[in-house]
């Protein structure tokens, strides 16, 4: 995906081409993620694609490298590029065109760029995290971020919400980044990666030799219950906050929420069998959780109009 962006060919190098590469990329790489933004207007989903681009390449020099040094010294290249294309307001990357001409344009604050590529390098100095603390402030550069590019691109209501907004944006991409935890366990344990606080494995009678011989006991399943419920009471944090974006984009956002969400349900529905199977969310499944959030308001509304109390409703 990487070599796809750099070897991009001169004649399909004109920003509307570049922004359908980007689409293309999200396409693939994320498919909840896409599905999301299928609901944001024309030029909110341009955005989207290309700040999901940035973090997905930026992403990708973590994980595909071979060695930890040498992803190192490409994720140090590839900040000092992003620095230069900042300083000189040109680049012939492009990834970094595509992006830094959506930052300009939704003035998306450049820290958070940064912040995201510590992240990465959190990930090559060694994945293992003795506290939630410690385990926090990963999810915060490597997901969070990525909210607060997004919340940007939306927009709010009423700015004199900012701080607020900015909270739950940050705890929605930690929500999301523990299901991203939970769902690849297996897959992670594969490339030496537990991100599951070693302090909590120890509370839960739980080690790190039952993960790596997949033991599924009566331990593991209330570690697991424990980090699913905590997940979710960031969900809840988080949720809390659409409400002060942008109604042009707080419905794809919803979306997303719900998307991922539901991986949690499908991740306790195989009662955590996180290292035979991947939790996804089948395309029918979305279009469900899609009609649904359509629904629910509209009928809400018909309600209303017909002189009944919202508490009637729900109590029918």
């Amino acid at each position: 995906m990487r070599e796809a962006a750099a070897l991009a060919p001169e004649t399909a190098n004109s920003l509307p081409a570049l922004f359908r590469q980007a689409a293309a990329v999200t396409a693939v790489g994320s498919k909840s993620f896409y599905f999301a933004t299928r609901f944001f207007p024309a030029d909110l989903a341009r955005a989207a694609h290309a700040v999901y681009w940035f973090c997905r390449y930026t992403d990708d020099i973590a994980d595909e490298c071979e060695h930890p040094e040498e992803g190192k010294r490409e994720l140090q290249e590839w900040e000092a590029s992003l620095r230069l294309a900042m300083r000189t307001e040109s680049t012939q990357h492009p990834v970094l065109r595509v992006f830094l001409d959506t930052a300009r344009e939704y003035n998306i604050p450049m820290e958070y760029a940064f912040d995201l590529i510590e992240g990465m390098r959190m990930d090559l100095n060694g994945t293992r995290y003795r506290t939630f603390d410690e385990l926090r402030v990963f999810c915060y550069r490597v997901a969070s971020v990525v909210g607060l590019m997004m919340s940007s691109v939306v927009g709010l209501c009423d700015e004199r919400h900012a701080e607020a907004a900015r909270l739950h944006a940050v705890d929605l991409g930690i929500a999301m980044q523990l299901t991203n935890i939970l769902r690849d366990i297996g897959e992670d344990l594969e490339r030496e990666r537990i991100y599951l606080p070693s302090e909590e494995m120890e509370q839960f009678g739980y080690s790190e030799r039952d993960l790596r011989a997949h033991v599924r006991d009566e331990n593991f399943r209330r570690l697991m219950q424990y980090q699913v419920d905590r997940a979710r009471r960031f969900y809840r944090q988080g949720n809390a906050g659409i409400r002060m974006l942008n109604p042009n984009g707080r419905f794809a956002v919803k979306i997303a929420s719900d998307v991922y969400r539901h991986i949690l349900r499908r991740i306790e529905s195989s009662e955590f069998d996180v290292f035979g199977q991947r939790a996804v969310v089948p395309a029918r499944q979305k279009y469900w959780l899609t009609a649904r959030n359509m629904a629910l308001p509209m009928a809400r509304h018909s309600f209303q109009r017909l002189g009944l109390s919202r508490l009637a409703f729900w109590n029918s």
